[in-house]
């Protein structure tokens, strides 16, 4: 089956979900990675992956240089996934403000309350470190288990604003060939705080974390079930329908 746009037939968007990471998402990472680390090739960073695990491709290769650590993390167990947090939305495993740079695509549209995954990674990212968030505002539904949202770029804006991120830029790629995902890109920066704002911000996500119910204990058996990375709540990318 063939699906129309832009005035021309395009492969079935199911065939190409299932041959690899379509190519706009890598070309978007590459360039970030481009325009905000090439100068810094000779650095000692420390890079999370947020949604790492290879369904269908991974950024991994775009992040392997002799002084760069790359860590692959996500909600279930598989191949390019370092760490497996034992609370999705409290990753207890990784130290505050430990890492320079974070990045995550095609993961979350996935994620069911991705507010608290941002938190996290604002959490773990030290000051002026940088965060690369990619996720659909279009696509088909493609549930791993779950396929829950789509993002435009105010909404990635407002989303960095919640953690305390400072925005430098923010698009959709409507004219992407592939654009049947229409990708959103958000790059930011956690800015430096005073120790007092840093402290009750530290103070204010381990009392609200302790507080709240246990939100990965709130998936329902039907949804856990579902899809090859059962109870993933950050999964992997482009997974098929």
């Amino acid at each position: 089956m063939k699906h129309r746009g832009a005035g021309r037939l395009v492969p079935g968007i199911a065939q190409v979900l299932k041959w690899t990471m379509h190519p706009s998402s890598m070309e978007r990472m590459s360039a970030f990675r481009d325009r905000y680390l090439e100068k810094r090739r000779d650095e000692r960073l420390a890079i999370l992956d947020v949604g790492s695990g290879d369904v269908n491709g991974t950024y991994r290769e775009l992040f392997t240089m002799p002084t760069w650590r790359y860590t692959g993390l996500d909600m279930a167990p598989g191949k390019n996934v370092d760490l497996v947090p034992r609370d999705p939305y409290f990753w207890h495993e990784l130290a505050a403000e430990s890492f320079d740079v974070v990045i995550s695509g095609q993961a979350f549209e996935h994620v069911e309350f991705f507010w608290e995954t941002i938190r996290e990674i604002a959490r773990v990212l030290k000051p002026q470190a940088l965060c690369c968030i990619i996720a659909p505002s279009a696509a088909p539904e493609h549930r791993h288990p779950v396929d829950c949202w789509r993002f435009y770029p105010d909404g990635f804006s407002a989303l960095a604003r919640y953690a305390g991120l400072e925005v430098l830029e923010v698009n959709t790629d409507w004219n992407a060939p592939d654009r049947w995902f229409a990708d959103t890109v958000l790059v930011c920066r956690k800015p430096r705080e005073d120790p007092g704002m840093r402290f009750r911000r530290t103070a204010w996500r381990w009392l609200s974390h302790l507080l709240k119910p246990r939100l990965h204990d709130t998936l329902s058996p039907s949804r856990c079930s579902e899809g090859p990375a059962a109870g993933a709540t950050a999964t992997s990318r482009n997974a098929p329908s």
